[in-house]
């Protein structure tokens, strides 16, 4: 039991982790952790129904493992009476049952929530210390520094940085690896029929999950997405067998085929191991060591590890810099002044457009899709249509397990929509239905031929992505990397031009809107 005015640690949802900066140091004697499942965190946005299970079944399990381990946790359940619905208001509760002498928490990966917190001083009698988020290579003041005087946040630059800082994929003389920094143009192999990849495990839902299930079931029915089968790790032993069956089972095809889409296939040979490292399960770091180490056991190719290694050290670190730094304005950009809601077809799926159907369903199946679905299918079509970034933020934010603001909102309003008019993305990644049909069999089986440019029958890609060149030409023409197109459109006669631009008017005049009540309980 804990003594009297203990020092009280909340612990947030996505801070599954026993080495955590405010449990460092701590001792069981002296130390009441707070965990709380609050109505405001489930509904600001409508989050999938499977990642409010994996979220608090998540956290009954790490607060279990913590009170089997000699802990005393407060553990507040949605359903207890009294839950105030907040961070904020659960924490005072606590005050008022714990009479803590301090309060130490580890900072909050999201903007709001941070602000939220760094308000307890003035609210709580005992002392409140905000600790750093050390789980992360990079902190927030060591990536302002880097950013400052750059003309460019050239993520790459950024992501050698922390190779250099870790010691990863480098040799004895400091050199790269395998002699090059980056190995993506060996990672863009389009499917093959050859193609199988072994099954992602899954796993089997438990007492405690089954519980949360019933819960989410009887108070988040409304919200988007499927219930069940539900199969997500919940606890450390779990995400670790995850990450085995990757590094045994598919981390060698991982770099070549991470780009490619094929219909029916949701997880191809992705680790699926986002989910965890997000909320804590599982430490990045070692992640990218054990990809190293598979490297140098020659168990995997030079281009999968370092493939896997830059989105975990390079890009997922280098987001959240830009996040931190960028906010609050980065939640409101909208340089290219899109305005058009977001279409129905986003929740339900019901659209003739084969990839981006699939793309939904595995969405409201898995809470899942992979990067490619999101950016170049589901966010090309947002950033061509011209939706409303903050629908499109609202979406993303609500249907994936793995999403966070901090990770979410950059890669969706930045790098998808170019909201920010280049901060982050060099340039828009626009493109017509050709690359979609490069790189998935979608186009295959679609009522659509990426073959027709306009007219009816005509995949709406390919006139959609003209449409868009042609509205935000005066801001795009002098981008060195988009420049060059525009050559192509001015060498198309006028009746060619119009008939793209009448396709993509007809396609877009079609579109229903969705209810925002899906997103948002306003």
């Amino acid at each position: 039991m804990a003594c009297e005015n203990p020092i009280l640690v909340p612990i947030l949802g996505d801070q599954l982790t026993r080495t955590l900066p405010s449990l460092r140091g701590r001792t069981k004697d002296d130390t009441v952790i707070l965990m709380m499942e609050v109505w405001d965190e489930a509904t600001y946005v409508k989050h999938h129904k499977q990642k409010i299970v994996l979220l608090f079944s998540a956290m009954r399990h790490f607060a279990a493992d913590l009170c089997y381990a000699g802990w005393s946790v407060d553990y507040i359940k949605l359903d207890d009476d009294g839950n105030s619905g907040s961070f904020t208001g659960e924490v005072a509760r606590a005050v008022e049952r714990r009479d803590p002498r301090a309060i130490q928490i580890t900072e909050a990966s999201e903007w709001r929530v941070q602000q939220a917190i760094e308000e307890w001083p003035d609210k709580f009698a005992c002392d409140v210390e905000i600790l750093p988020d050390d789980r992360f290579l990079c902190s927030h003041q060591e990536f302002r520094d880097w950013a400052e005087d750059r003309k460019h946040l050239t993520m790459e630059h950024f992501y050698r940085e922390m190779r250099r800082k870790t010691g990863i994929l480098i040799t004895g003389d400091g050199k790269p690896e395998g002699g090059d920094w980056n190995y993506d143009k060996q990672n863009r192999e389009p499917p093959k029929e050859e193609m199988d990849p072994p099954p992602v495990p899954k796993f089997e839902p438990d007492a405690i999950t089954r519980e949360v299930i019933e819960l989410v079931a009887d108070e988040f029915g409304d919200h988007f997405g499927d219930l069940e089968p539900f199969c997500w790790p919940v606890t450390r032993d779990e995400a670790e067998k995850a990450a085995d069956a990757f590094f045994a089972e598919r981390i060698e095809k991982f770099g070549p085929y991470q780009d490619a889409m094929v219909h029916g296939e949701d997880d191809m040979y992705h680790s699926m191991l986002s989910t965890s490292i997000n909320c804590g399960l599982l430490d990045p770091l070692e992640l990218c060591q054990r990809a190293e180490q598979a490297y140098k056991d020659g168990k995997a190719p030079i281009n999968s590890v370092e493939g896997f290694i830059r989105q975990i050290i390079g890009w997922r670190e280098y987001i959240r810099g830009f996040y931190w730094l960028h906010m609050p304005g980065l939640e409101s950009d909208n340089k290219l002044n899109a305005q058009r809601a977001l279409p129905e077809f986003f929740w339900t799926g019901e659209t003739d457009m084969r990839c981006l159907s699939d793309c939904i369903r595995s969405t409201r199946q898995n809470a899942h899709a992979h990067h490619i679905q999101r950016l170049m299918v589901l966010g090309n079509f947002c950033l061509l249509a011209g939706i409303n970034p903050r629908d499109v933020q609202d979406w993303y934010l609500a249907v994936y397990a793995d999403a966070y603001q901090w990770v979410e909102l950059p890669n969706v309003s930045a790098m998808i929509l170019y909201t920010d008019g280049g901060k982050l993305a060099t340039k828009p990644y626009a493109a017509s239905g050709n690359y979609i049909n490069r790189m998935s069999n979608y186009c295959k089986d679609c009522t659509y031929s990426v073959s027709k440019k306009t007219g009816e029958g005509a995949c709406p890609f390919n006139p959609l992505y003209w449409h868009f060149m042609d509205r935000h030409r005066d801001r795009l023409e002098s981008n060195r990397r988009v420049g060059r197109i525009y050559s192509n459109w001015d060498r198309m006669d006028d009746d060619k031009k119009q008939a793209y631009l009448d396709s993509a008017q007809n396609f877009l005049d079609s579109l229903t809107s969705a209810d925002k009540s899906w997103a948002r309980n306003e």
